[in-house]
């Protein structure tokens, strides 16, 4: 049977050169061979953290879910969380920060949301002093971005408050800059925008960040970021690391940034260039994915200056959510039904990755089958 090409918001799909990756031979996790592995990866993640020249900033890779870097994150930085709170995993921030001891306050908006500056800058100003502020960039759950240029402004007049930014279904599909959007530690899960298996997490640390974290106790051992970054920068990992995924990262960002996935008028681009425009490409797919939805009386959850670039979260209208995912699979694509609260409630299209918005085009004309075939059967609900 044919396997259905995956349109859900992560794992993605993945190239079969990735794929083969995964099956080189193992080496020593402590050798040459390694050292050099290990080496490839870090010219490129600068570009992928959209790091300024002359960066102080530290970039790592470590063998974990980007949950693990959440609680990894929070191990570094002070008692006293300030955790912002719009959709499933901002929510789950906010709880490994309870459960690691920390004193936290929320600042939570609805599902489809994002937290307004204003009451960003009144919490800190009046609920403080912080020692640090979570954000979850890109809510998977509901498809939703927060304006990080708009966080770092506000976060500039707060200059004692680290800035913790899980950049998951962002990185790779839209530009992190690093430095420039004031952030002290963000990271990623490699299975979304970047286009990889599941098992690693890319991380980017500042140098007040690190310097901070040091002075904190009880970090554990495997999640302490000061082992994660500095093991990963003397190429000594403090455990043993999927190798496989390191072979697949290092391919992956090596054809990103030789602009081996660009298409049309982007083809030829390379380095900081071809990011660029991988950028501009998932900017293209969100445009013809709101199209599509227009089109077919859809809304989406998130107004337009908040949606995110890799994830579409439509609500259902008169369609059933089941049976809609149901037809498309039969066609040889797969969508994902919503979140948490928003199950059978909306549907997600993640268009990121190693994805062209000619293939989603060609998706989004079998969805219209299916679509229509569902609302010939229930024309009531029209």
């Amino acid at each position: 049977m044919a396997k259905n090409i995956l349109w859900i918001p992560g794992p993605t799909e993945v190239r079969p050169e990735i794929l083969a990756e995964c099956a080189r031979p193992m080496i020593g996790h402590r050798s040459k061979a390694m050292t050099a592995l290990t080496e490839r990866l870090d010219p490129h993640l600068k570009l992928a953290f959209g790091l300024a020249q002359g960066s102080t900033a530290h970039v790592a890779v470590h063998t974990c879910a980007a949950t693990g870097m959440m609680e990894s994150s929070l191990r570094g930085v002070g008692p006293k969380v300030l955790c912002l709170v719009n959709g499933s995993f901002s929510k789950r921030f906010a709880e490994i920060a309870e459960q690691v001891g920390k004193t936290v306050v929320k600042l939570s908006v609805p599902m489809g949301q994002s937290v307004s500056m204003n009451d960003l800058e009144t919490a800190l100003r009046e609920k403080g002093p912080f020692d640090a502020v979570t954000l979850v960039s890109n809510e998977t759950s509901a498809g939703v971005r927060t304006p990080l240029a708009e966080v770092a402004a506000v976060m500039k007049k707060f200059p004692d408050v680290m800035l913790l930014v899980d950049l998951v279904s962002y990185i790779a599909g839209a530009p992190v800059d690093f430095d420039a959007n004031r952030m002290d530690f963000a990271f990623a899960g490699i299975q979304k925008a970047l286009a990889l298996p599941p098992g690693l997490t890319v991380a980017c640390a500042s140098q007040r960040y690190l310097e901070n974290a040091k002075n904190q106790k009880l970090r554990g051992f495997y999640l302490d970021p000061i082992n994660i970054i500095e093991g990963h920068e003397q190429r000594a990992t403090p455990a043993t690391p999927a190798i496989s995924l390191y072979y697949a990262l290092a391919k992956q960002l090596e054809d990103i940034s030789a602009g081996v996935m660009l298409y049309d008028a982007n083809k030829g681009k390379t380095g900081a260039a071809a990011w660029r425009a991988r950028f501009d490409e998932h900017l293209t797919m969100v445009k013809t994915c709101e199209a599509w939805a227009e089109r077919q009386g859809l809304k989406y959850l998130a107004v337009p200056a908040l949606r995110s670039p890799t994830v579409s979260c439509i609500e259902k209208g008169d369609l059933d959510v089941a049976a809609l995912i149901a037809g498309l699979k039969e066609k040889g694509h797969e969508i994902g039904n919503g979140y948490g609260d928003l199950k059978d409630k909306s549907f997600r299209i993640g268009h990121m990755g190693d994805h062209t918005n000619t293939r989603l085009k060609e998706m989004l004309a079998q969805l219209d089958v299916v679509v229509d075939q569902l609302r010939r059967a229930a024309p009531q609900a029209r």
